[in-house]
């Protein structure tokens, strides 16, 4: 009787959430003859499955070169200095370019590890509901999902972190300089900002969030990157 209740309960939760027939079929005729996945495991695998993905893009992000020699997530100049990055360099303000390029890298680097507590509060709030929805999504409906529910909190909490990280590494005053060297030739009409927080953050976090992308859809659809038997049987039942 208690096997019928939870899965009438189960059947029922999905249809509001607007799954098809099919959608309802699959999920409950879990692999390995366990038995239906219940409601807390699809939302426990769900949420070590983007615990996984942040642990392991942080930790990636956060190696030396982890964003500057990864051209997925590789920071470049913000657009007013990359519209004139030629100008910059015919002057003579080559060399700063290049280093203030890596020191904005760099500031990200250091940042990453960071990161990875501020995505694993916000992937903690993932519910239940939300959860069946995600897992007959899009390859990558968890970082969707994530990105959309938090990526204003994350800037916020973030932007301190980037700025100290920023400050450490010289990026702020190797940045400054050229934009102090460029805005002050006479008939620049376009000025350089000088402010590279709120540009850095956005750029770290993108870059965050696709290597969480990458590393969801390996797991949906490699059994192998599923480094735990919950997340086998959550996935697998989606195979």
């Amino acid at each position: 009787m208690m096997r019928f209740t939870l899965r009438f309960s189960l059947i029922t939760m999905i249809i509001l959430s607007s799954c098809t027939a099919a959608d309802v079929n699959r999920i409950l005729q879990s692999a390995g003859g366990q038995g239906p996945l219940t409601q807390t495991e699809v939302s426990a695998g769900l949420k070590e499955a983007l615990i996984q993905g942040i642990s392991k893009g942080a930790d990636q992000a956060s190696m030396t070169d982890g964003f500057f020699k990864n051209e997925l997530i590789k920071i470049l100049l913000p657009e007013d200095a990359r519209r004139v990055e030629s100008t910059l360099r015919q002057i003579g303000l080559g060399s700063e370019v290049d280093r203030a390029l890596l020191a904005i890298n760099r500031g990200a680097e250091k940042a990453a590890q960071e990161a990875k507590p501020i995505f694993i509060s916000a992937i903690r709030q993932l519910t239940i509901q939300d959860a069946f929805n995600i897992l007959r999504g899009e390859p990558d409906a968890a970082t969707q999902f994530l990105r959309r529910t938090t990526e204003t909190q994350l800037i916020e909490l973030f932007q301190p972190r980037i700025q100290e990280s920023l400050n450490e590494v010289g990026a702020t005053k190797y940045y400054g300089d050229i934009a102090s060297t460029y805005n002050a030739i006479p008939l620049t009409n376009r000025k350089i900002d000088p402010d590279l927080n709120a540009y850095v953050t956005n750029r770290a976090i993108d870059g965050l969030f696709k290597l969480i992308a990458e590393e969801e859809q390996n797991i949906r659809k490699d059994p192998m990157a599923r480094t735990s038997a919950l997340m086998r049987r959550v996935f697998g039942a989606q195979d």
